[in-house]
């Protein structure tokens, strides 16, 4: 790997020029034509009731996929430039007009819809089995029976039209009011207005005056801005509640296992596994807290570096560790990681304007990813990085596949990035040999898992209450911070001195329009990760090909299956959860041991 790394990406070689490219709104254009004819089509379109009927309606298939294909391009795009440069206006109005074409998309699938369930199911079976249905099959089948649980198409196409300005519209406001924070921290004699996703990085901090000061000012900038986000929350909660409502949908859960492709019994075992074995994680905070001389840990301590001094790493040389540890379980992996790292796949600069926090996002067309994060040269940075190339490798072993069939779920995406995260994680604890070093690394493994456990435990908790209360009116912003604090002493035990009552409204994730209850799908991935690692430790050298395997089959299959098929293992029983959970409670034993004369 080339000595160093440029921090900002390549976007021009999609489309030239960023929110000015003329290319771009060539494409726009285009792909609206495209997705009205689609639609027109299927609008007029007969469902076949015989194998032979269906002749001329084959070409769907491509029509679909490449449209399909397409938003998802113009969806990166976007998505991109406004991340760069939240100043960027433009780029906010384009990504309007995608969501325009997306609404025409969504009201084409509603016909779709219509279309594959009048076919008869001897029919339909027979087709799913030949060219080109059957690149499509999973998905086909999906939509089909989804369908039966939804309104009629006329309606749902109504409502997908509605969203854009409506549904779609809040989380954009929400974007905008993010972008506007600005909190003032003083450094080295000089004070400077942070952005949301620079003060962010320095509430990970070692020194604690730092923490403690940066974390007021952090509260009293979300406060300042409490009554947007709350609007906003409320908005998209309520159209959500009240579409779920005309489709006689009774659980705000449904939409998204369905998304997740996972059962109920599946989450509540994971959830009640998890909530039986807290107390080992518990016994980790009150040891921190004791490492950090207070009596308790508040929220700004608990992911604060324990152990030596935390030093800075620079981007070449996360970048290297990176690969290095990569090449430990995959070659292949390690291979495309040092090509995205070299090729300008990566955006990691820290500078003023950009958007908090990381994302790795997908361009079916080029067959590219992109990842966006602000490097400030933590530990936590090189594990983000890390978990941001498990995402876009599992996208690149993806590569050549039916759109369709790339289209993977939240739950198995945080697999790939979390099992990346680990792979880094547990190579580094295994060669330090330095007890202080060993144990900031246990403390920086353990404080994801408790994250994973704990944190976003507080987040399903909060946004389950809060849509039980949403559906009753407006949820006022004192009740919000009600209603957070308390998910929060549950999900943790009471073991903090101190929560973050405006979290619901500094987490972009509550404001994912295209995502409901964009929380337990990373304890999902953490546990499944964990699992398919302690697969790959007992198989050896030989579990590459099988892992990549496994993440090709992630589009077509429900997550049940997928880890039938390729673990052995039922995910609807407490067993597969608590041996996974089993592998970070000797993670916390090993640190107690270490910290025992603390």
């Amino acid at each position: 790997m080339q000595n160093k790394l440029n921090p900002v990406w390549e976007l021009d070689n999609f489309f030239p020029g960023g929110s000015e490219s003329k290319e771009f709104e060539m494409f726009l254009s285009e792909l609206k034509e495209k997705a009205l004819a689609f639609r027109s089509r299927l609008e007029q379109a007969e469902s076949p009731v015989t194998p032979e009927a269906a002749a001329p309606y084959a070409e769907l298939v491509g029509e679909l996929q490449t449209i399909m294909g397409g938003i998802y391009e113009g969806e990166s795009f976007t998505g991109c430039l406004a991340a760069q440069s939240q100043a960027d206006r433009k780029a906010v109005a384009l990504s309007a007009r995608v969501q325009d074409v997306n609404s025409v998309f969504q009201a084409a699938l509603a016909q779709l819809d219509r279309f594959l369930s009048g076919i008869p199911d001897a029919v339909f079976e027979a087709l799913v089995r030949t060219q080109p249905w059957s690149d499509a099959a999973f998905y086909l089948q999906e939509r089909r029976q989804l369908s039966k649980e939804k309104l009629a198409p006329e309606l749902e196409a109504l409502a997908s039209e509605l969203a854009v300005d409506g549904y779609h519209g809040w989380s954009e406001l929400y974007n905008t009011t993010v972008s506007k924070i600005r909190i003032p921290f003083e450094e080295n004699g000089k004070t400077e207005l942070l952005s949301a996703g620079q003060a962010f990085n320095k509430l990970h901090s070692p020194d604690r005056a730092v923490r403690t000061e940066l974390f007021k000012r952090w509260e009293a900038a979300w406060a300042e801005q409490a009554d947007f986000c709350a609007d906003a929350l409320n908005h998209i909660a309520g159209f959500r509640l009240r579409l779920y409502g005309q489709r006689g949908w009774t659980s705000v859960h449904q939409e998204p296992l369905a998304i997740n492709r996972m059962t109920p019994e599946t989450l509540d075992a994971m959830w009640g596994t998890v909530t039986k074995n807290k107390e080992i994680f518990i016994r980790f905070l009150e040891r921190k807290a004791k490492l950090l001389g207070v009596d308790r840990l508040a929220w700004y301590d608990v992911d604060a570096p324990v152990g030596q001094t935390e030093k800075k790493v620079s981007y070449e040389e996360g970048a290297a560790v990176i690969v290095e540890q990569f090449g430990t379980f995959s070659p292949k992996m390690a291979e495309f990681a040092k090509f995205a790292l070299e090729n300008r796949w990566i955006e990691v600069e820290d500078r003023p304007g950009k958007r908090p926090g990381g994302f790795c996002t997908s361009f079916p067309i080029e067959e590219e990813t992109r990842i966006f994060m602000t490097y400030s040269g933590t530990s936590d940075n090189v594990s983000t990085l890390a978990h941001e190339l498990g995402h876009a490798f599992h996208d690149h072993v993806m590569k050549g596949m039916p759109v369709v069939a790339k289209n993977y779920a939240m739950n198995v995406a945080e697999t790939a990035s979390t099992l990346a995260e680990t792979i880094v994680s547990d190579a580094a604890i295994r060669a330090e040999k330095d007890r202080e070093a060993k144990i900031a690394l246990l403390s920086d493994k353990i404080q994801n898992a408790t994250a994973m456990f704990l944190n976003i435990h507080a987040r399903f908790l909060f946004e389950t209450n809060f849509y039980a209360e949403r559906e009753k009116g407006i949820v006022s912003v004192e009740r919000l911070n009600e209603l957070m604090t308390a998910a929060q002493e549950e999900a943790y035990c009471g073991a903090l001195s101190e929560y973050h009552p405006y979290f619901w409204a500094s987490k972009l994730h509550f404001y994912a329009t295209d995502v409901p209850f964009y929380n337990f799908p990373y304890t999902f991935g953490l546990l499944f990760a964990s699992g398919i690692y302690q697969t790959a430790r007992d198989a050896g050298g030989s579990f590459e090909d099988r892992y990549i395997a496994l993440l090709r089959d992630t589009g077509s299959m429900t997550v049940e299956e997928l880890a039938l098929k390729h673990l052995g293992v039922n995910l609807q029983q407490p067993e597969f959860w608590q041996r996974a959970i089993d592998l970070f409670a000797a993670d916390v034993e090993e640190f107690l041991a270490l910290t025992e004369e603390a």
